[in-house]
């Protein structure tokens, strides 16, 4: 006897009666992982029914994580939990501490009965667009941080609108698109403003960017901010073979060069705050406590997962785009 079971008068749509019928099959142990199911032109022709209805159930049981299509050979059954209902791309550029907290943030917000797969462009172009037209039409949404990549709209382009939501950084050619964003230019502007008595203390003031890795608007708010109010700085790229002076003040978002200066800092036996100051980027349990505690500009990452969640639950789409929240956190490095 055939595992699908299709009756016409019940009142329930064939394709659901479909999807039905194989998750029968995998409870009762019929269907197990790795076995191939019956094929959509054969479940056409013994029920009746049109192809379409067929690949609508079988679309949706692909969508949901249970069932994966081999080119030439059919669909087969990669997992038993029907429990999932819907799963989510969720496409990060790299891991770190501060990623963590949002990806668990937005984990336990979303529900038991929603699969999330992780993946990491780590800033390759090349790699960001493989990963894309990889996973087309696999997920129900698409969760993206571009970072400072370029054209990544038009490697977006194959994925629905509605499907897709931005992430951390967005880009003008991404205003179609909703999410929740940094403005990193106001940000460091402000930032930096509420730090300026403290800033004033020093001579000079440097920011770490990488043109790789870091947004640009964090380049050109640091850049407004030193022109106000007439500060001496400097943009660099690497802390390789560089002496520290009495009287720098250092921008860090990254922690690697964070912990290089500090370690700079002591071999050199200078006094931290008092002879050189830090910024970091981005607030950890670690930046509390280090050296008496490090200064930081810093979203809330906590709170971006939390409504990047509810975006995806209420199903908020289409142009909306939601500013997170930044604020500056004064402690002992400043």
């Amino acid at each position: 006897m055939s595992m699908i079971r299709v009756k016409k008068q019940i009142g329930t749509p064939k394709y659901k009666q479909i999807i039905a019928s194989i998750e029968d099959a995998i409870v009762s142990g019929t269907l197990k992982k790795g076995d191939q199911l019956p094929s959509l032109n054969s479940i056409r022709d013994t029920h009746k029914l049109s192809r379409d209805t067929v690949l609508m159930a079988f679309n949706e049981l692909k969508t949901r994580g249970i069932i994966q299509s081999v080119v030439g050979k059919g669909y087969y059954l990669i997992n038993d939990n029907i429990e999932v209902s819907q799963k989510v791309f969720l496409l990060f550029d790299e891991l770190n501490s501060f990623k963590e907290d949002l990806y668990n943030s937005f984990i336990n917000n979303l529900g038991e009965n929603i699969r999330v797969d992780t993946y990491f462009h780590h800033f390759n172009e090349d790699m960001f667009s493989k990963l894309i037209h990889e996973n087309t039409g696999i997920y129900n949404y698409y969760v993206i941080m571009p970072a400072n990549l370029q054209n990544t709209n038009l490697v977006l382009d194959v994925l629905p609108k509605d499907k897709v939501y931005i992430l951390d950084q967005t880009h003008p050619e991404l205003s179609e698109y909703s999410g929740i964003y940094q403005n990193f230019e106001k940000d460091i502007l402000n930032s930096l403003n509420k730090a300026l008595p403290s800033i004033q203390n020093y001579k000079k003031m440097i920011l770490f960017f990488d043109h790789n890795r870091q947004p640009q608007g964090m380049l050109k708010g640091f850049k407004k901010f030193c022109k106000i109010n007439a500060i001496t700085n400097e943009v660099i790229s690497s802390f390789q073979n560089r002496e520290l002076n009495k009287g720098d003040v250092f921008v860090i978002p990254d922690d690697k060069n964070l912990l290089r200066v500090i370690k700079k800092i002591k071999e050199e036996k200078f006094v931290l705050s008092k002879d050189i100051g830090i910024i970091s980027y981005n607030d950890t349990l670690l930046k509390e406590i280090v050296e008496g505690g490090i200064t930081t500009i810093s979203t809330d990452f906590n709170a971006m997962g939390e409504r990047l969640a509810k975006m995806i639950l209420n199903k908020e789409q289409l142009q909306l785009q939601i500013e997170n929240t930044n604020n500056l956190i004064l402690r002992n490095s400043l």
